[in-house]
């Protein structure tokens, strides 16, 4: 290396993580080096990076960093988690642009901005159906409907049905007014508010008039096939396990299933375990379907929700005061 080489070092938490992380006869490791055109050392629990530039060896400072968080989920790597990664922090300088989805007629760009996001939004274009887990604020929801919208108005797909669980956060709502679609209104608002931003108020109403998009109570899916249509459950946390079997059931022939949720946000009573706890366990050796983990990092509202988060997240809170 020149004397003006530019270097980083990734500290692990032990020897066993260095053994994961780097796979068979350290696979994981060339891949990243030789993808990257880096020098990688390994020393005990230490990886020191060193490049003739700047990018490509904070390239691959991502890329260990997100196969670490893979491999703090999932407990091992494979070779397709590791090609992932690398194609996503070889995007653009934006952190998770490489995996950019086109959602309007314009041309616009939806663009993911973290690597885990951008994780996410490859796993939804390799895969027919994804579970995303992660907190509140790292675009689960809104990615997951910008996806949908792209692959309708490329024609790949002729319906987009948008699916929550009914279940109060913490609250009793009572007996609401009006029709089916008023009492439920409430609890799908979240769904509406991504489809409005992401595309014309309009064309929404033109769409779900026309039944090409459909916002349902869970409830609703029992018996459906869909064929032919991006289906996406949002606050699958809420979902109880025989809901979360039925509802991934009514795949149909060319069809995309994208499942959202935030393991810490449950408001089922606590004698009634979680289908998306159940499914993240159950399915993770399924072929065909993957599971993406996004944590604070991925945050991408006020940066104050991230320190809420972690605050929330902190396994030993500060006593109460007396």
């Amino acid at each position: 290396m020149a004397d003006t080489a530019v270097t980083r070092t990734v500290t692990l938490d032990s020897r066993e993580e260095a053994v994961l992380l780097f796979g068979p006869r350290d696979q994981y490791l060339r891949t990243v080096r030789d993808a990257l055109n880096v020098k990688v050392v390994a020393r005990g629990d230490l990886i020191q990076i060193e490049g003739s530039t700047t990018e490509p060896v904070e390239q691959a400072e991502r890329a260990f960093q997100q196969l670490r968080i893979v491999l703090r989920k999932h407990g091992k790597l494979t070779a397709e988690d590791v090609r992932t990664v690398v194609e996503v922090v070889r995007g653009p300088t934006d952190r998770g642009a490489g995996a950019a989805v086109t959602v309007m007629e314009s041309g616009r760009h939806l663009r993911p901005r973290t690597d885990g996001q951008g994780r996410y939004v490859q796993a939804m274009k390799t895969h027919d159906m994804v579970i995303c887990v992660g907190p509140a604020g790292t675009g689960k929801t809104y990615l997951a409907v910008g996806m949908a919208v792209s692959l309708l108005r490329a024609g790949q797909v002729k319906k987009i049905v948008l699916v929550r669980p009914a279940v109060e956060a913490g609250e009793r709502l009572g007996f609401l007014p009006g029709d089916l679609a008023a009492k439920v209104n409430p609890y799908l608002r979240p769904l509406f508010d991504a489809l409005n931003d992401i595309m014309e108020p309009e064309q929404v109403r033109k769409y779900m008039d026309n039944d090409v998009i459909e916002i349902a109570p869970l409830a609703y899916m029992r018996g459906r096939t869909l064929n032919n249509s991006v289906i996406i459950m949002d606050e699958a946390q809420n979902a109880t396990v025989p809901q979360t079997k039925m509802f991934l059931t009514r795949m149909g022939n060319n069809s995309r299933v994208v499942v959202t949720g935030d393991l810490t946000q449950t408001d089922l009573p606590k004698t009634i375990p979680s289908g998306l706890a159940d499914a993240v366990q159950r399915l993770r050796d399924v072929e065909g379907l993957s599971i993406v983990y996004l944590d604070e990092s991925d945050i991408v509202r006020n940066p104050l929700v991230s320190r809420i988060v972690k605050a929330y997240e902190d396994e030993t809170p500060r006593g109460r005061r007396q």
